[in-house]
């Protein structure tokens, strides 16, 4: 379910010294767009050696080809290398290049090569990004100001020889997997292509990947020698990534030119032209889409909460519960979707609700406790129930996520007035306190 949100990360881009572009990036969440890339990457994942949980994956809201890791274990994907990918194993392919710079250690040399002050504020403001953007069911629109785009340029930059490197990985993940590298390499065939029709620069992808002659002839021969060559993901798999490619063009897509495009009867047009009608405020139309797309597939999750979203949306709440209620039921682990049920019973403004809502984001926040969002909603929830103390401390939670040194101040001041010593509440109050202080401190340089 995508939404939009803004959250302009003001003392971490101070602190980190950059200033804000006027066409700053931003990061999006989704909960079928990031189950879809994590079928997908956690098994070449598993395949590099990483615990798949331990890798983080981001989606910055960007048209131009290009993924990079960053800070460790952080992987970032594009939204115009998604689109672009015309298949699952050229998005494969990616990932597993990338997979291979992380396994290789590429990212500590880098480190120590640029010096570790510079390459942790570049960092931090990329990570800082996505924590208060985190677990919100949205696009979120948390400007980056620059770091991202820094990073992308001038930090993460691999030589020819880690190209290799990563290149001679992806070939042995995908090869667990029983996948040949045809989709990376058709990939770097789209990059050359593009290369050459566009500016001297190039596809910012190949900034800081070089690509040359000799890398696509060593794959090439490599697509050639696979004992899987030919084989592909199933046709499951396929259409997933249709979904997201078509959910990413009908929400970030201009919805005119989204209708024109997508006028065929495939699963993903119809996906994508329920989107973009929704988006041009033409709810009935949209609804009557879903409705169909459900009618093919009644117990896809996805589609229960594209409808609530719709319904939430425009004001019907009542019959948005329903539909989330569905959703959860098809993926009751995904915190986002749990996310969209909390929000739309708490807009009912009952006392069964709100408790309910209450329960649902402490699981959330359980799962993913950087979701700043989540915090400020359950503070909200819990203020409601006559819980104070936790309350403040919920949100005081949102006020250090996104390094708001009054705000949290402020509800840490009211957090002691009720939370008595000793229990878990009290140690969250002191984890808290801790952590206020490392913001206050850096606010002061």
């Amino acid at each position: 379910m995508i939404q939009r949100f803004l959250a302009i990360l003001v003392m971490l881009l101070v602190s980190a010294g950059f200033a804000l572009p006027a066409g700053a990036q931003s990061l999006i969440r989704d909960a079928e767009i990031e189950a879809d890339l994590r079928r997908i990457a956690d098994p070449i994942f598993a395949a590099a050696g990483l615990e798949p949980s331990s890798v983080r994956l981001f989606v910055i809201n960007d048209p131009s080809l290009n993924a990079f890791v960053a800070g460790g274990q952080n992987m970032f994907i594009h939204t115009g290398l998604i689109t672009a990918a015309r298949t699952p194993e050229q998005l494969a392919g990616v990932i597993a290049h990338e997979t291979g710079h992380i396994s290789g250690g590429h990212l500590s040399r880098l480190r120590d090569a640029v010096g570790q002050a510079n390459t942790e504020a570049i960092i931090g403001a990329l990570l800082g990004a996505a924590a208060i953007v985190a677990g919100a069911p949205q696009v979120g629109t948390a400007v980056m100001a620059g770091g991202a785009t820094y990073a992308e340029r001038n930090l993460l930059r691999f030589s020819r020889t880690q190209e290799q490197a990563a290149d001679q990985a992806a070939i042995r993940y995908l090869a667990a997997e029983g996948l040949p590298p045809t989709g990376l390499f058709e990939f770097f065939k789209i990059l050359e292509t593009q290369n050459l029709r566009i500016s001297a620069e190039g596809p910012v992808y190949l900034r800081s990947h070089p690509l040359t002659r000799d890398r696509i002839g060593f794959l090439a021969g490599e697509v050639d020698r696979s004992p899987h060559r030919g084989r592909s993901y199933p046709p499951e798999v396929h259409l997933a990534h249709a979904r997201m490619v078509a959910k990413i063009e009908g929400f970030l897509g201009d919805p005119v030119a989204v209708l024109q495009q997508r006028d065929g009867d495939t699963f993903a047009d119809r996906y994508a032209r329920a989107v973009a009608q929704f988006r041009r405020g033409d709810t009935d139309a949209a609804l009557e889409l879903i409705a169909g797309l459900e009618g093919e597939a009644p117990d896809d999750p996805h589609l229960h909460e594209l409808r609530g979203q719709i319904l939430f949306e425009s004001g019907r709440i009542a019959s948005a519960v329903p539909a989330f209620r569905e959703a959860l039921a098809g993926v009751p682990e995904a915190p986002l979707v749990r996310f969209g049920l909390a929000r739309a019973l708490l807009e009912l403004h009952e006392p069964e609700a709100t408790a309910e809502a209450a329960t649902l984001l402490r699981e959330v926040v359980r799962l993913e406790s950087e979701n700043a969002v989540a915090w400020r909603f359950l503070g909200i929830a819990e203020g409601r129930l006559g819980h104070a103390g936790r309350a403040s401390l919920a949100l005081a939670e949102h006020a250090v996520l996104t390094r708001n040194r009054e705000d949290a101040a402020l509800h840490l001041r009211r957090a002691r007035q009720h939370v008595e010593p000793g229990g878990s509440d009290w140690l969250q109050l002191q984890d808290l306190e801790q952590a206020a202080e490392r913001i206050e401190r850096t606010g002061r340089g």
